[in-house]
């Protein structure tokens, strides 16, 4: 039995860092939406837990037990307290250290499919899922969410007139940390989320200081015909920018340097 599951490139359309936490980690305000596309899994059956990586960004990636999509699989299987019987494979599509999901949607797309191939309880997922990072709850729904706390705390948000919204991603292909980028944020609270439209990602400039070719995607995006937004995900380096219309969007997408890399997609 072979099944397959996608891991859907996550955008933070905006992102509002409030404080520190005494913890080491940052209260944040931020609206997640999810692409109609990203990396895949394919899981068939085994006798033991294996993992493959292919794709074009699989270089470099470990196939092994410190892989979040192995943990995700251990966890999940430790929690339903079945066999870790499975061979996972994972097509590695979107770039690393990128802002747009990358390990955590891989390990919300593992739990989900594992759910399906195991058929236990969902709600082991659910349970398992804030244990392997942050924005793995968020990824998990992979639905246009409102995230507090530390973006495990999530309210479903009905924005109908995003769905199907045409979406360019671009990347400079330069790996960013999140915690490179939070080191160098000025911890100054910008006050709330309200209206994400006119909202902001604060970690921006930070890693524009870091890696200025952020700063030149955006400008980029910015002067595409019929750009509406155009704001970097995460902690970057990925760019976006959502368009009034597919053609608009497809334009940008055949006009972007070659020398980065980027996605025409759809909110989904």
């Amino acid at each position: 039995m072979r099944l397959s599951e996608p891991a859907l490139a996550k955008l933070n359309l905006a992102l509002h860092v409030r404080r520190r936490r005494a913890d080491g980690y940052h209260d944040l305000e931020t609206l997640f939406a999810f692409c109609t596309d990203g990396d895949m899994l394919h899981v068939e059956t085994s006798e033991r837990l294996g993992m493959a990586i292919e794709g074009p960004f699989a270089p470099g990636l470990s196939a092994g037990s410190d892989n979040l999509v192995w943990r995700a699989a251990e966890l999940l299987a430790q929690a339903a307290d079945v066999e870790a019987r499975a061979a996972i494979t994972l097509d590695k599509r979107l770039p690393i250290a990128s802002g747009i999901g990358g390990g955590s949607a891989d390990a919300a797309a593992a739990l989900r499919l594992l759910t399906r191939f195991w058929k236990i309880d969902p709600g082991h997922a659910a349970a398992v899922a804030p244990r392997l990072g942050a924005d793995v709850p968020a990824c998990l729904l992979s639905m246009t969410t409102r995230g507090t706390g530390v973006g495990e705390q999530l309210e479903v948000i009905d924005v109908g007139s995003l769905s199907g919204t045409a979406v360019l991603l671009v990347n400079p292909r330069i790996p960013l940390s999140t915690p490179q980028v939070f080191a160098v944020w000025d911890g100054m609270d910008r006050g709330p989320l309200a209206d994400w439209r006119e909202g902001r990602n604060d970690l921006q400039q930070p890693a524009i200081s870091l890696v200025p070719e952020i700063g030149e995607v955006l400008q980029w995006l910015e002067e595409q015909p019929g750009a509406a937004i155009a704001r970097m995900s995460g902690s970057g380096a990925t760019c976006f920018a959502l368009f009034d219309s597919e053609a608009d969007r497809t334009r940008a997408a055949f006009a972007c340097p070659e020398k980065w890399w980027n996605l025409a997609t759809f909110l989904r």
